[in-house]
């Protein structure tokens, strides 16, 4: 074989925007929320082999069901540890022994299971209309669009010019503009001074068992909610990125594989795996790949790089400690700006449910969180009461006037 023809398959298996994209969703999944898992670990008494454990447990987990479900699904399914549930374990594990909060991971793993060995959760999900998805979507990535732009306050001098890199590349080489406003971030945040190097630390992680024990008083305090919140604030928008960017993907065996993965992995500190939604959407979007029926091979490649993450997990750590806070926030950023506006463009295109859509947008953007679930959830019941009011109302409007339904009644009527 040529080596014309081995350049070929390379490129056909890892092309640039695919590879770029999964860096850029690790990237921001890791350096977003691994602080979270550092303090829920040392919350349950874990010291650094054991939360180097969790780091590679998790790696390994969400490695095997990004690469393999999107393989098997010839979509872009990505998934990620739950950033909400590891802010609940941070507070919820005070006190707890390690035993008794892995018996909670095992039982959280379990309901996620059965979730999907049932079906139940799909059912739900079939019955939200696609603008509420969209809005929903775009509410939970608001912030990180004008994170790009807040970034500009503090760090201009690495934000500005990853942004005007973008929209040049965006004219000239559109299917780079990501990875070079990654490389020239890079550059400005190493020009700038913004990396602390002398804190990386290289080492790899190794795997510590721990025996679960299942305490009743921790199951229903850490193990009831850890699984609620997952479901709510995580695998739902998570099956909305999917359903706003066109993928029917059974949702079924998406809970299923990945609840089946974390109660195999959750003795090494697997506490939560599911569905993405943030760090899906950068590779289901058009800058991942130009054809839509490739972009599966980001994440893909967020499979290789979570699984490199989790077996240099110590390392890890000691990187987000080096890495410019302005840089991740700004890649997210540009990365996200095609989604959000196809994600805008999808919620209002429907006359009859744009207030829905409106309404599921401004609520999911204001963050609130109501009982320990996120303002996903809430944006999304408050999206399907406006649109239950709504269509209760034509419903009302049309039997008061029943000839101005009729098709033709506004030409009768001179209207």
């Amino acid at each position: 074989m040529s080596l014309l023809s081995h350049l070929t398959r390379v490129r056909a298996l890892a092309p640039p925007s695919a590879v770029a994209a999964g860096l850029i969703a690790v990237t921001v999944g890791v350096t977003s929320s691994a602080a979270l898992v550092f303090t829920a670990a040392r919350a349950a008494g874990a010291d650094a082999r054991e939360i180097s454990s969790w780091m590679l447990a998790l790696g390994v987990g969400l490695a095997v069901t990004c690469a393999g479900l999107s393989l098997r699904f010839r979509a872009p399914v990505v998934t990620a540890w739950s950033t909400p549930g590891a802010a609940l374990l941070a507070t919820g594990l005070s006190g707890v022994s390690m035993g008794k909060a892995i018996g909670a991971f095992v039982f959280s793993a379990v309901l996620i299971l059965v979730s999907g060995l049932t079906g139940w959760f799909a059912r739900v999900m079939d019955r939200i209309p696609v603008p509420l998805a969209a809005a929903l979507l775009a509410g939970v990535l608001l912030q990180f669009g004008t994170g790009l732009f807040a970034e500009m306050d503090g760090a201009f001098a690495i934000a500005f010019p990853m942004f005007v890199l973008y929209l040049s590349a965006r004219k000239l080489l559109p299917r780079y503009a990501v990875l070079l406003a990654l490389g020239g971030g890079v550059v400005a945040s190493a020009l700038t001074g913004g990396w602390h190097l002398e804190r990386v630390q290289l080492s790899l992680a190794h795997p510590v068992f721990t025996a679960p024990e299942f305490d009743w008083k921790v199951l229903i305090s850490v193990g009831v909610p850890l699984f609620v919140v997952t479901m709510a604030s995580q695998n739902l928008p998570g099956v909305a990125v999917l359903r706003a960017s066109g993928y029917e993907v059974p949702v079924s065996p998406l809970l299923t594989w990945t609840g089946a993965v974390q109660a195999v992995l959750a003795p090494f500190g697997a506490f939560g795996i599911n569905l993405a939604a943030i760090t899906a959407a950068i590779c289901t979007g058009e800058e991942a790949h130009p054809d839509r029926e490739r972009r599966f091979l980001a994440a893909v490649w967020a499979g290789v790089f979570y699984l490199c993450m989790g077996l240099l997990g110590a390392t890890v750590a000691s990187l987000l400690v080096a890495m410019p806070h302005a840089l991740v926030m700004a890649v997210a950023g540009i990365g996200l700006l095609a989604t959000i506006e196809a994600s805008l463009a999808s919620a209002l295109s429907d006359p009859t449910a744009r207030e829905a859509a409106v309404v599921t947008f401004l609520a999911t953007a204001s963050g609130v969180t109501l009982l320990g679930i996120g303002s996903a959830f809430w944006g999304l019941l408050a999206g399907v009461l406006t649109s239950a009011v709504a269509a209760l109302s034509r419903r009302e409007r049309a039997k008061r006037s029943p000839a101005a339904s009729q098709p033709g009644a506004s030409a009768r009527t001179g209207g």
